[in-house]
């Protein structure tokens, strides 16, 4: 197999690669990893994992995606899309499913690449990504209010999903910490103004630092405000090898499956959604195959070496744009600096306070939501796709990513299938005596003993009965069904015309087709159907069938 398509983006611009270019690659990557670091932090601990496991992901899974990767420009580390599904497969099947779980996942993802499945990502609709994205941004805001608050859940109560955490939340309300709110509204308070002023510096930078000043200089804050090194141990130096004494069980892997199908989902439709926005900010255009072989890679590699699962990252890879990156050595670099800091600056990290980290992941949900796009959704789309979409939402909220996926694709499936079929229509030609009428100039003169169908729209299975809709006289004897509007025929539909010309064969009526499609004059000779009514019964126009209708008695 000729795999030459999958052929990294690094290779082909490292052909015109300068020294010049070299600069500011190494410095878009510094400015990336500063930005990267405590978002890989605030997400891990979103995610329900260690906050080191949120790095080493952006370390391995940023390196090799960039290495093997269809963009010139895409970062790839840890994402809010991931937290939830990270977070429940963690609380149910443990690391060891996680893990599991997401070697699948990249093997989906390299066989999408391999198999060139990366223009399939188009398939799934604009209503599902908007409900999904939009639910997942509420569950991390609701998810971090604890924090925040600096609430305290009694002994045992350990909330997964997104109403038990609500639930959690006003149970354990009479431990909010003032100490808390204030070093988080302080923190979202940056994060907010900061930006307004000075872009150049990330502002979640600023905030863990004020942070981690304010409670640690501050006596009154110290006592009400926990911190990660409070909660987590924070290692540094490289992580061992994962999967080293892990045990892999078939029950292990059944249990996982559809987690692991839905990761490859989101890193596919993140991944190739960033590279997106990144070809026109640097017009280019990225090998979506490539990509995806590549995020298949990285995340092999991430939970090998203690890290999550990881897409593309559109906030970063536009950094890294805005920032002079413009070719893959930028996202080399960003891992680099981020493997330095973890192996001489990470003990620091202990001190950066969890409410600070809330507010961090409070932006990423507020971005993350696009309130815009869902509301114009809401005003401007047809109710089947508003009905999706909210369907998406919903589940995603109340359950999880992994139903509200399979239930979103499932109703929108079915919503197309009945959009389809009320378009679909199998209707007879009317006769008119009085050729006098104003219309008859663009009728066709249609002897006694013929009925002509005029069948408009798709043929397939969830029409197909619209067949039976045909009716013969009692003086019938040939019967042309007109095919012109029909695009495409399916098995089932194929079926039925085959029942109907038995139906005729039966009654003593010829059947002839006036111009028919290409794809259903392939799937009538492949069928066979073809040769069974003969080649002289397939017309190119309505004009050529009426002759032929004329020709038989």
């Amino acid at each position: 197999m000729n795999l030459t398509y999958l052929k990294p983006k690094l290779f082909s611009v490292m052909k015109n690669y300068s020294k010049k270019q070299f600069v500011n690659d190494i410095i878009s990557g510094i400015i990336v990893a500063i930005i990267a670091l405590p978002l890989s932090i605030a997400l891990a601990l979103a995610s329900g994992v260690e906050p080191a496991q949120g790095v080493y992901t952006a370390i391995f899974a940023g390196f090799v995606v960039s290495f093997f990767g269809g963009s010139r420009v895409q970062i790839a580390g840890p994402t809010a899309a991931f937290a939830t599904v990270v977070a429940g497969i963690v609380a149910t099947q443990g690391m060891d499913g996680l893990i599991i779980a997401s070697i699948l996942a990249g093997i989906f993802l390299i066989l999408m690449g391999i198999f060139k499945l990366g223009s399939l990502i188009k398939f799934v609709p604009y209503t599902i990504t908007t409900g999904f994205t939009a639910g997942i941004a509420v569950t991390i805001f609701i998810g971090q209010i604890k924090d925040f608050l600096g609430l305290t859940y009694a002994d045992g109560v350990k909330p997964i999903e997104t109403i038990e955490k609500i639930t959690a939340n006003i149970e354990a309300i009479s431990t909010f910490s003032w100490q808390a709110l204030l070093v988080g509204a302080v923190c979202l308070g940056i994060l907010i103004i900061y930006p307004k002023f000075e872009k150049k510096i990330p502002p979640s930078l600023i905030a863990v630092i004020v942070g981690a000043v304010m409670v640690k200089f501050i006596p009154v804050l110290g006592n009400g405000v926990k911190t990660i090194g409070d909660l987590y141990t924070i290692p540094s130096g490289l992580p061992p090898f994962a999967l080293k004494g892990m045990e892999i069980s078939f029950s292990k892997i059944s249990a996982v499956l559809p987690d692991a199908f839905t990761i490859a989902i989101l890193a596919a439709i993140e991944s190739l959604l960033s590279c997106v926005v990144a070809d026109s900010m640097v017009n280019s255009h990225s090998n979506s195959n490539a990509e995806l072989t590549a995020q298949g890679l990285g995340n092999i590699a991430s939970v090998m070496f203690g890290g999550i699962p990881a897409t593309g990252a559109i906030a970063r890879t536009a950094a890294n744009v805005k920032n002079g990156g413009r070719t893959p050595v930028a996202g080399m670099v960003h891992s680099v600096v981020l493997l330095l800091v973890l192996l001489f600056l990470m003990p620091y990290a202990a001190l950066i306070p969890m409410p600070a980290i809330a507010a961090i992941l409070f932006m990423v949900a507020f971005n993350m939501c696009e309130y815009k796009k869902f509301i114009r959704v809401l005003k401007t789309a047809p109710k089947s796709d508003i009905a999706v979409m909210v369907v998406t939402f919903l589940l995603t909220v109340i359950f999880d990513l992994v139903v509200a996926i399979e239930i979103g694709m499932l109703l929108a499936a079915l919503l197309f299938i009945k959009r389809m079929s009320d378009e679909t229509s199998v209707t007879g030609w009317k006769y008119i005596e009085n050729d006098k009428d104003a219309d008859s100039i663009d009728l066709k003169v249609i002897p006694k003993h013929v009925r002509v169908y005029e069948i408009s729209g798709p043929l397939f299975f969830g029409v197909a009965d619209k067949i039976l809709d045909i009716k013969l006289k009692d003086f019938t004897s040939v019967l042309i069904l007109r095919m012109r509007a029909v695009p495409a025929v399916d098995a089932t539909a194929m079926n039925q015309i085959d029942a109907l010309y038995e139906k005729c064969k039966a009654g003593g009526v010829t059947l002839v087709l006036s111009h028919v499609n290409p794809q259903p004059l392939a799937t009538m000779k492949k069928s066979g159907f073809y040769d069974k009514i003969g080649e002289e019964n397939f017309c190119k126009d309505i004009n050529t069938a009426l002759d032929r209708a004329k020709s038989i008695k």
